[in-house]
């Protein structure tokens, strides 16, 4: 018997060292050193060596930008565009960037606002019809402060069999039909909801007459030069566009394709894509640009004050911070990232289009480096 538990035991202590070598040879990522006294040159470098060194391990799939000035000081793509591995990402692969798309809603709603055509304090009941949140406005949804439960995919899934493609219009009018009631009262607190930027699409196409995808390209993307920037799921007419990358599993350099589902006909709170290149654009709008006053870009970065008096840190789309302001997504295959430092003019953008398990870690490591450019 006690053989039997030695051997029990040596088994145990074998699989445990196996276990815990597999997890430091696969799932340790290499350390980023920048020594002190570095240049902005020698710092880029670095960067870039680190994020190959990641793609080769399998623990990074996407593409990166540093940039400072409204320059790119790096723009490139490590790892392949979809699960076949047969065409590798460029900075004009366009990924798609889940909730970082938010802030790409809170700028077409500032368009319209723009164009005269609302108000961020306007009531949302204006211009939904039986609505039934009533006291909650376009500002509260911006600032997700709405207190609407968060609850049009969970609203979708019990439909499913009713519904063959879920839309910005079906999702609004199975919230209008469910009449939950709110969470909180509006302004009352924080609270980060998808369901409050599928409101915002909808708005978007009830004033403008277009569907989202039509408006985003009219009124922005084609206008600010971003190529390879667009609102896409499965409500749109192409099945797929050039430079499109696709999501995708990958573990332990093992892919496999990762497919949309009945789910992704709404944008809103997700689904627009976009290359690393375009990205540096897009960090430009964000200071001045000639489609939205300086007075509204202002308002996308003031702090909501809450009923209380408190404040919250989510602005329009954004997460604010006292150096300047970020976000992040996950959705299918992404993992993104962006953030910026207005004080120091300074931006990095990490997409991930690999369901990458590592991709907290690595923006983690990253952050931790105290890159100064």
């Amino acid at each position: 018997m006690k053989i039997v538990l030695y051997i029990l035991l040596g088994f145990a202590i074998l699989l445990g060292g196996f276990f815990a070598w597999f997890f430091l040879f696969f799932y340790k990522l290499p350390p980023l050193n920048i020594p002190q006294g570095s240049s902005d040159a020698q710092k880029i470098a670095l960067i870039d060596e680190w994020f190959t060194t990641l793609q080769k391990e399998n623990k990074f799939n996407g593409v990166v930008l540093f940039a400072k000035d409204g320059e790119a000081l790096l723009a490139k793509g490590y790892g392949f565009t979809n699960y076949t591995k047969e065409e590798t990402l460029t900075e004009n692969s366009s990924l798609r960037l889940a909730s970082v798309s938010k802030q790409f809603t809170a700028a077409g709603i500032m368009r319209l606002k723009e164009k005269g055509m609302l108000n961020y304090d306007d009531l949302v009941s204006t211009y939904i019809e039986n609505f039934p949140y009533k006291d909650v406005s376009i500002r509260n949804l911006l600032n997700q402060t709405s207190g609407i439960p968060d609850i049009y995919m969970e609203l979708a899934k019990r439909k499913k069999k009713e519904i063959d493609l879920l839309t910005n219009e079906i999702a609004v009018e199975l919230i209008v039909t469910e009449k939950r009631k709110a969470e909180s009262g509006p302004n009352e607190e924080f609270q980060y909801s998808n369901t409050n930027y599928i409101i915002l699409a909808r708005l978007i196409e009830i004033l403008s007459g277009l569907s989202f995808e039509e408006f985003m390209r009219v009124e922005l993307f084609e206008p600010l030069g971003m190529e390879n920037t667009r609102v896409w799921n499965l409500l749109s007419e192409e099945a797929t566009f050039d430079h499109k990358a696709d999501d995708f599993k990958n573990f332990n350099g093992r892919a496999s394709q990762l497919k949309p589902s009945f789910i992704d006909g709404v944008a809103g709170d997700g689904a627009v894509f976009c290359s690393a290149k375009d990205m540096l654009i897009w960090d430009s709008f964000w200071y001045e640009n000639p489609f939205i006053g300086q007075a509204s870009l202002e308002e996308a970065f003031k702090k909501p004050q809450l009923n209380d008096g408190k404040t919250s840190n989510y602005g329009f789309g954004w997460v604010l911070t006292k150096e300047g302001m970020w976000h992040n997504g996950a959705w299918l295959g992404a993992r993104t990232i962006i953030s910026r430092d207005t004080a120091n003019k300074t931006c990095w953008v990490v997409l991930d289009n690999s369901s990458n398990v590592f991709f907290d870690e690595i923006i983690e490591e990253f952050r931790s480096a105290n890159i100064d450019l």
